[in-house]
C-alpha cells in the first residue's frame, strides 16, 4: 500500500480543503497527516506540529530577517518548521502533498527522491496585498519561495482558474484546478414561502471581507427579506462592530456557527446564500471560496457581487444572480426583482449542479494528479 504524507501548517480538523484530501485518501493508502491541533476524525497517522506563542522580541527578529531578505534564516528557524522537520525526518513516503507554499520547502527537504505535489490553495505572493506592511514583509518573501521552489515540484494544484493563470504567468508552472467543493450532500431544495426571502451568509468574521456591506444591503430591501449571519469570531472586535451596525434592523440575526460537517444541512432551510466581497486584494478578486460550493450543496440560490470566478459558475449553472457592482445597493436592486418562482428555479438549478460541483467530481482531479505524480514524471520547469 502506498505511503502518502500530507503537510499543512493549519489546524487540520478545521481546514475544509485539507480534510477533503484526508477523507479522499484515507482508505486507499497508508496516510500520515502533519499539522496543528488534534488528530482529525479519520483512519490516519497524525503528527502534531507545535507552534509556540511568540514573544514581541522574537517577532521583531523575524520581521528584521524578512526586511533584510534573509529568507532561509527566517524559514528554517521557525519553531513549527523545526519541530515538523524533527518529527518527520527519516520517514520514507511514496508522495508528499504540501498544502500552501509555506509547507513546500520543508516537504522538498524531507522528500529526497520522493515526488512532491503542491496544493497552493490561494495566490500566496499577493494574499493580503492591500496591506502595505504585509506586502513589505511577506509579499516579497512568498514571491521568493515561489521562484525558488515551485519548479522543484512534480505537480501543482490550486483553487480556481484565475489563480492558476497568475501562477503560470509569473512562475511558468501549470497548476490544475481543484475547486473547494464539499461532497454531494444529497439534499433537496427547501420550499420557498410567499412574501418571505431568507438570506444567509456564513464564514469567518474577517475585517478585510467587509461583511458590513451585506448589513448595508438590507437597508435597500423590503420587509420580505431577512438575513442571518453565521459567523465565527475570528476577530471579536470586528464581530462586535457588526452587531452594532445591525442592531436597529430586526430582520438581521446573528446565529451560532455549526460544526463544519453540518453547514450544508443547516443552510438548506434558507433561500439564497449571499456574498459581497469587494476585490480589495488579488485573492479576493479571484475568490471562489468554500461557502460558494456550500450554498450550492445546500440547494440554495446564490446572490453575489461581480466576483469573476463565482460569477462564471452562477451564469453557467443559472443558479443565482450577480450584481453589476460591489455596491450593496446594486445587489439589493437585483434581489428586489426576484419572485417566488425565480428563487425556486435557482434552487432547482443548484440541485442539478450539485453533483458536478462536488468533491466526488473535484476529488477525481486530485486523484488523477496523484497517480501521475507517483509515476515520477518530470518536474515542472520555471521559465
Amino acid at each position: 500500500m502506498r505511503k502518502i504524507l500530507i503537510i499543512s501548517f493549519s489546524i487540520i480538523h478545521n481546514d475544509p480543503r485539507v480534510m477533503r484530501q484526508v477523507k479522499l485518501l484515507e482508505s486507499s493508502c497508508q496516510l500520515t497527516v502533519a499539522g496543528y491541533g488534534k488528530k482529525p476524525d479519520a483512519e490516519v497517522g497524525f503528527v502534531e506540529i507545535v507552534r509556540p506563542a511568540s514573544s514581541l522580541g522574537r517577532k521583531l527578529v523575524w520581521a528584521s530577517k524578512l526586511l533584510l531578505g534573509a529568507y532561509d534564516s527566517y524559514y528554517w528557524n521557525l519553531p513549527q518548521v523545526l519541530h515538523a522537520s524533527k518529527r518527520l525526518s527519516g520517514e520514507k513516503f511514496d508522495l508528499i502533498l504540501a498544502n500552501d507554499v509555506s509547507a513546500l520547502p520543508l516537504a522538498l527537504a524531507l522528500a529526497g527522491d520522493t515526488p512532491v505535489l503542491l496544493d497552493a490553495h490561494e495566490y500566496s505572493p499577493r494574499e493580503f496585498d492591500d496591506k502595505w506592511l504585509w506586502k513589505l514583509l511577506f509579499g516579497r518573501y512568498n514571491d521568493s519561495l515561489c521562484r525558488r521552489y515551485l519548479g522543484q515540484t512534480v505537480g501543482m494544484i490550486t483553487v480556481c482558474q484565475g489563480i492558476a493563470d497568475e501562477y503560470a504567468r509569473q512562475y511558468g508552472v501549470t497548476p490544475n484546478v481543484v475547486h473547494n467543493a464539499p461532497l454531494d450532500q444529497k439534499l433537496a431544495p427547501s420550499p420557498v414561502e410567499n412574501n418571505q426571502i431568507r438570506l444567509i451568509h456564513h464564514g469567518a468574521a474577517i475585517r478585510s471581507r467587509h461583511l458590513e456591506e451585506m448589513i448595508e444591503m438590507m437597508q435597500h430591501l423590503d420587509q420580505r427579506f431577512s438575513l442571518d449571519l453565521m459567523l465565527m469570531d475570528s476577530d471579536r472586535a470586528y464581530l462586535a462592530e457588526l452587531h452594532q451596525r445591525a442592531a436597529d434592523d430586526e430582520r438581521i440575526r446573528f446565529i451560532k456557527p455549526v460544526p463544519m460537517p453540518e453547514i450544508c444541512q443547516h443552510l438548506n432551510a434558507y433561500d439564497l446564500g449571499v456574498y459581497i466581497l469587494p476585490p480589495v486584494n488579488f485573492n479576493h478578486e479571484h475568490a471562489l471560496p468554500n461557502k460558494f460550493f456550500e450554498f450550492v450543496q445546500a440547494r440554495l440560490g446564490v446572490a453575489i457581487g461581480p466576483s469573476p470566478e463565482m460569477a462564471i459558475l452562477v451564469h453557467q449553472y443559472h443558479c443565482g444572480i450577480v450584481a453589476d457592482s460591489f455596491d450593496p445597493a446594486a445587489l439589493a436592486a437585483v434581489l428586489t426583482g426576484l419572485t417566488k418562482d425565480s428563487i425556486e428555479a435557482f434552487k432547482q438549478n443548484s440541485n442539478t449542479a450539485a453533483r458536478e460541483l462536488s468533491y466526488e467530481h473535484e476529488g477525481q482531479v486530485l486523484l488523477a494528479e496523484i497517480e501521475r505524480v507517483i509515476d515520477h514524471e518530470s518536474p515542472q520547469n520555471i521559465s
